[in-house]
């Protein structure tokens, strides 16, 4: 995924489906340096973990 998209997803009011080899995650922050996110698997927020970008796809 773009830098410029995982912000926009991010910085949304609106749910945007994004997923990380095939499971859903939201996005919790965007490292603009490392060019990582902090994802959560959806409902379940205990299941945290840092993701490349490249790895994210909007569904």
């Amino acid at each position: 995924m773009d830098l410029l998209r995982a912000k926009e997803i991010l910085d949304s009011e609106n749910k945007i489906n994004v997923e990380v080899n095939g499971q859903r995650v939201w996005i919790d922050s965007v490292d603009t340096e490392s060019r990582t996110a902090k994802v959560h698997v959806e409902h379940k927020p205990e299941e945290m973990r840092f993701v490349p970008l490249e790895e994210l796809h909007e569904v």
